[in-house]
């Protein structure tokens, strides 16, 4: 599973990271954690409000920092 994290680096964008590895970490998943800071990329993708989180290439959260436990629930429903 590869989840990414969309911003330019914010402390919303790093709060989101953070959770979005805490969260990884509690489920114990193998997945990985990217951070994407490439503006062209997030234009492509539609991202318009950081942070946002895709889960294998969909974007599932857009706008906010997730809770620990809604980033869960987010990772949860792609396993």
């Amino acid at each position: 599973m590869k989840v990414e994290i969309f911003g330019s680096g914010c402390p919303r964008c790093k709060q989101t990271e953070k959770v979005m590895k805490m969260a990884v970490e509690e489920l114990g998943t193998n997945a990985t954690v990217e951070k994407v800071t490439d503006m062209m990329v997030m234009m492509e993708k539609g991202i318009i409000s950081t942070p946002a989180v895709a889960i294998d290439g969909e974007i599932v959260l857009s706008g906010k920092i997730p809770s620990l436990e809604e980033a869960k629930k987010l990772l949860k429903n792609r396993l």
